[in-house]
């Protein structure tokens, strides 16, 4: 008996293989399966540019460079049928200027499910990468999520948060997936989308708006070509930066795009640039945070929220330390 089954597959063991091939497939959804093997679909992109522009104009507050990067950026690239490279975007500015909201709007016009899309992962150093000294695991396992999620569908969105803490050297396993080769890994990888938001060159573009206002100049006539320099030296620094004198610091320097080679690659398509928010654009945010809660616009609440709020320098009171982050909580407290 042993001889007349020997080199054949038991026939308990191909019953737990159709098993195992029916819960995997129960389990993978039919348009990541189609995207897998061909590009019948792109998943759940769907991506609405007339909601997204309404949207930032409507409710982003004093970013004009940023408005028009972003947009100009996805345009180009969603509208390439061919693209060689993922779009890579780094968003650099003060707490609270609108990098998170501009980020999870992407999301939100891209994918049909926003956020909460199977195919938009979202990484934060405090929950996904606590312990520096654990970095070559969090290598190891940061490589293996974005070849699985690029491998079940090229139209994917990474979103690298606060980018300014990450453990430095984490983020050089991106490299292979950012640059102009047509597979990595045995991937297709072209199609997908890297965002990285950080802090790190607030302090070069708050002296920048602080500069152009005691030259009497308006904040729209700020130029990317004015501040792009600026900010990519401070993303090189080694850690120890240097500090502007007059204007406020923030959190540590870019570890995250230190040592990693992004920057000296030139593996970035577009720094975006925050500015620093001043008084009218913190009252903007209130009234726009009162129409969200279905509130008619309460000027005693309004000036509430804006007495309540630091501004700097301390000779000029022009900018919020904290933009609009604080004006939500702010607001229910004088409701």
């Amino acid at each position: 008996m042993a001889a007349a089954t020997r080199g054949c597959w038991p026939w308990g063991s191909f019953l737990g293989l159709l098993g195992l091939l029916s819960v995997a497939f129960a389990a993978w959804d039919l348009a990541s399966l189609h995207c897998n093997f061909g590009d019948f679909c792109e998943c759940d992109f769907r991506p609405d540019f007339q909601g997204l522009e309404c949207d930032l104009a409507q409710h982003l507050a004093g970013q004009h460079l940023a408005k028009a990067l972003v947009v100009k950026a996805l345009k180009a690239f969603v509208h390439d049928p061919a693209p060689t490279k993922p779009l890579v975007l780094s968003l650099h500015g003060w707490t609270g200027t609108g990098k998170s909201y501009v980020s999870s709007l992407l999301a939100q016009y891209l994918f049909r499910g926003g956020l909460r899309s199977p195919h938009v992962h979202h990484f934060s150093p405090v929950i996904h990468f606590p312990h520096p000294s654990h970095i070559e695991r969090y290598k190891k396992d940061l490589k293996s999520w974005i070849q699985g999620n690029l491998t079940a569908c090229s139209r994917s969105l990474f979103l690298f948060d606060e980018m300014d803490k990450l453990p430095p050297g984490l983020m050089e396993v991106l490299r292979p997936f950012l640059g102009s080769s047509w597979v990595v890994y045995g991937t297709n990888y072209r199609k997908a989308i890297f965002i990285f938001i950080s802090n790190t060159g607030g302090e070069q573009i708050n002296q920048a708006v602080l500069e152009a206002w005691h030259n009497r100049r308006d904040r729209e006539e700020i130029r990317l070509q004015e501040l792009e320099p600026a900010i990519s030296r401070a993303v090189l620094d080694n850690p120890h930066r240097e500090f502007c004198p007059g204007v406020p610091t923030q959190g540590p320097a870019s570890d995250g795009f230190w040592r990693s080679g992004i920057m000296e690659e030139h593996l970035l398509d577009a720094v975006v640039p925050f500015l620093p928010l001043q008084r009218h654009h913190v009252r903007h945010c209130v009234l726009n945070e009162l129409a969200q809660l279905g509130l008619e616009p309460r000027d005693e609440v309004v000036q509430a929220v804006l007495e309540s709020t630091t501004f700097f320098p301390e000779d000029e009171q022009l900018f919020s330390s904290n933009g609009c982050k604080t004006v939500a909580s702010r607001i229910a407290f004088f409701l």
